[in-house]
């Protein structure tokens, strides 16, 4: 995605420091199959249930499979089998579900810990205390399993703020990531921040993961006054 690439240079970070996740959760397969096979591997849902659709009806195809939306538990087991990596753990109660269900496997799943940075109680997420918490009882345990990973952080910038507001926010997570990472000794590489509408900004503040769904799929401005003029 072109848009990215020159957002990297003008920030001097290297061109593979940000992987594009592409949200197929308002297209249908046929879309979707027409982005992998432009190159988008990584692939976002944000149900559970059309995950299972895109995932069964694309099985020929090599797809990393993200999870962007809340994951109930009693949809977990069927469901982690499918994911390279999941954005939402929002509780400790739903990473023991995980740690349940989840099947031996080669790679370990990446959780992002999903916090609620623009303090919006209608937004999903933990709390930046809670998911402290849940950090220090992750750390206290003797064992860790070894099929799954706590690897960094998501969140989402307020859909209504500013440019400022959004940038903040997102700084306070890189913030945050920096802080749990030294006082826990735990690698959260990962930073999972900006979307469409404001990738940019995540991608200046640190972003290591950008979520894109409208502009993979819009027409470009060439193409669509080429089909206004037919």
């Amino acid at each position: 995605m072109g848009q990215v690439a020159d957002t990297l240079k003008r920030t001097g970070r290297p061109l593979d420091a940000v992987q594009v996740i592409g949200v197929t959760k308002y297209v249908d397969v046929k879309l979707t199959e027409y982005l992998v096979n432009a190159g988008c591997h990584r692939l976002a849902e944000s149900r559970p249930q059309a995950l299972w659709a895109k995932s069964a009806a694309l099985a020929d195809q090599k797809i990393d499979w993200h999870l962007i939306g809340h994951l109930q538990r009693n949809k977990a087991k069927k469901t982690v089998q499918m994911l390279s990596t999941m954005h939402s753990l929002d509780s400790d109660r739903l990473l023991r579900q995980i740690e349940s269900d989840l099947d031996p496997r080669t790679s370990p799943l990446q959780l992002l810990l999903e916090v609620n940075i623009s303090g919006d109680v209608t937004k999903t997420g933990i709390s930046i205390a809670d998911a402290e918490l849940l950090l220090t009882h992750w750390m206290d345990r003797d064992h860790r399993p070894a099929n799954m990973e706590i690897a960094g952080l998501m969140g989402m910038g307020s859909l209504t703020g500013s440019s400022d507001t959004t940038r903040r926010e997102f700084s306070l997570l890189r913030e945050l990531r920096d802080t749990w990472s030294s006082r826990f000794g735990l690698p959260l590489t990962e930073l999972s921040m900006g979307m469409s509408d404001d990738f940019e900004i995540a991608i200046e503040e640190g972003s290591t993961m950008v979520r894109i769904g409208s502009l993979l799929f819009q027409q470009p401005e060439a193409e669509n006054e080429k089909r206004t003029q037919l």
